[in-house]
């Protein structure tokens, strides 16, 4: 397979890292990405892309533009223009099932302090909200309630229709950074280390107004909170800036299972290893997730670990997957899973099952897997009796996307349509399936000759 490289490629991070990043050659038979289009509109760092539908999608960043694409083509449909600073915030505001002429919303969030919603079919700025006191940073939308948030130094909530419905007091100068809706019409908000639940209150003939109240302040963490996200409609879970998992009970809102790469340093652990862990504090921060109904997905520094919700463990690892933090990452199909970084690479795993004898148990933390923390041989003697197997996984490098010379801040995965990445060196590429678009081109080609006659030329 070709290795696309555009002005340039990721610099090395040493020596040593450098060794232990896992690699693959030219001949990459599972990455079906062989073909591109560089798409280019921004000015800036290209931070946020967002799905509108199956063929459309909007990109957002430093520059203050928003630009709407065809995912087939990579046409460029529409140029919204009306911040003055950057993007903070996006997501799209689908319209309600029963009501048809609705249109399809994009709500923006910029440093400048407002939020712009906009008509995604007309390109058409509906409406600048500018009362914020502080810069929006998360947006959500509550499908059911036909209801979106707007979280900065206080949690706004708002109607298609733009009205305030309610907000709550201030909370914090250094603001709101995720949220997530929980059961029981409530969310959850990530400020700093505090995850905050609040509950929406809906008019009824004796409240003729909403209402917001703030329920529970939780202090699990021992740091700021990075990363936020649904698992299923009865948990979620949390990640900190200094490597703590956490899984909540999405109804009572109790710690339900606990993953931590962060306690105090053990006598195996001697002095050299200990500073060396300190300058590497972001090689254990959480900086995103992705779910399904087996495992947690977590970006963890520059490596990745699989999480498994019935056994409550990390089952597989790669410690260094990119050579820089892993900024997003999301599971498609087939259990393969897709990382992009500050490296500038994007990459595509595939989880495979391999089994391994229970006298010789995975370490269950992060931190094990750095090699921090060896097996006790006396407590895992009465492991050793058991014969039975445990399933365990591997992370295997199956795909290496180079075509960004910056940081790769996300991407969106269109199916049949390919795969969007977006970056720090003002860039968006579309990544296509080489086989795929050989057999489209091949059948257009096929049909003009057949229109033209040329197809079956008559015997002379």
């Amino acid at each position: 397979m070709l290795r696309w490289l555009i002005g340039g490629g990721r610099e090395p991070q040493g020596l040593a890292e450098k060794a232990a990043l896992q690699t693959i050659g030219e001949d990459q038979g599972q990455n079906p990405y062989t073909e591109l289009l560089v798409l280019e509109a921004h000015r800036d760092i290209v931070r946020f892309l967002v799905r509108l539908d199956d063929f459309r999608f909007a990109s957002a960043g430093d520059d203050g533009i928003i630009v709407v694409w065809n995912a087939q083509t990579g046409e460029k449909l529409l140029e919204l223009r009306g911040h003055t600073q950057k993007i903070t915030a996006v997501i799209a505001f689908p319209p309600l099932d029963s009501c048809e002429a609705s249109s399809q919303l994009l709500l923006t969030a910029s440093a400048d302090r407002t939020v712009g919603v906009w008509d995604c079919d007309t390109g058409r700025q509906i409406q600048r909200v500018t009362c914020f006191q502080s810069t929006v940073k998360c947006l959500t939308v509550l499908q059911r309630l036909d209801i979106w948030l707007s979280g900065g130094s206080d949690l706004g909530v708002w109607n298609r229709n733009l009205d305030l419905l309610c907000k709550t007091s201030h909370l914090s100068d250094t603001g709101i950074s995720a949220l997530v809706e929980i059961p029981g019409n409530c969310v959850a908000a990530a400020v700093g280390r505090e995850l905050i639940i609040f509950r929406l209150v809906t008019p009824t003939e004796e409240l003729l107004e909403w209402d917001i109240i703030e329920v529970k302040r939780l202090l699990d963490h021992q740091d700021n909170i990075l990363s936020l996200a649904n698992i299923n409609d009865t948990g979620f879970v949390t990640g900190s800036h200094v490597g703590e998992l956490l899984i909540w009970d999405a109804l009572d809102w109790t710690v339900q299972a606990c993953e931590r790469t962060f306690w105090s340093p053990t006598p195996q652990l001697d002095a050299q290893q200990e500073i060396k862990l300190c300058q590497k504090q972001n090689d254990i921060s959480i900086n995103h997730f992705t779910c399904d109904e087996e495992n947690i997905f977590a970006a963890v520094g520059r490596g990745l670990y699989v999480y498994n919700l019935q056994l409550k463990r990390v089952i597989a690892c790669q410690k260094t997957a990119h050579d820089s933090n892993i900024l997003h990452i999301d599971k498609l199909p087939n259990r393969q899973l897709i990382s992009c970084s500050e490296d500038g690479a994007v990459r595509m795993w595939e989880v495979r099952e391999k089994q391994q004898l229970a006298a010789e148990p995975v370490p269950t933390g992060f931190f094990n897997m750095w090699g921090f923390g060896r097996v006790n041989k006396q407590a895992s003697q009465p492991v050793k009796k058991q014969e039975e197997n445990v399933t365990t996984c591997s992370l295997e490098l199956i795909g290496d996307l180079i075509g960004h010379s910056s940081s790769v801040e996300m991407f969106l995965y269109f199916e049949d349509h390919g795969l969007v990445t977006c970056s720090a060196d003002h860039l968006i590429i579309l990544w296509k399936n080489g086989e795929r678009e050989s057999g489209v081109r091949s059948l257009k080609l096929f049909q003009k000759l057949e229109e033209n006659g040329d197809l079956y030329p008559e015997s002379s």
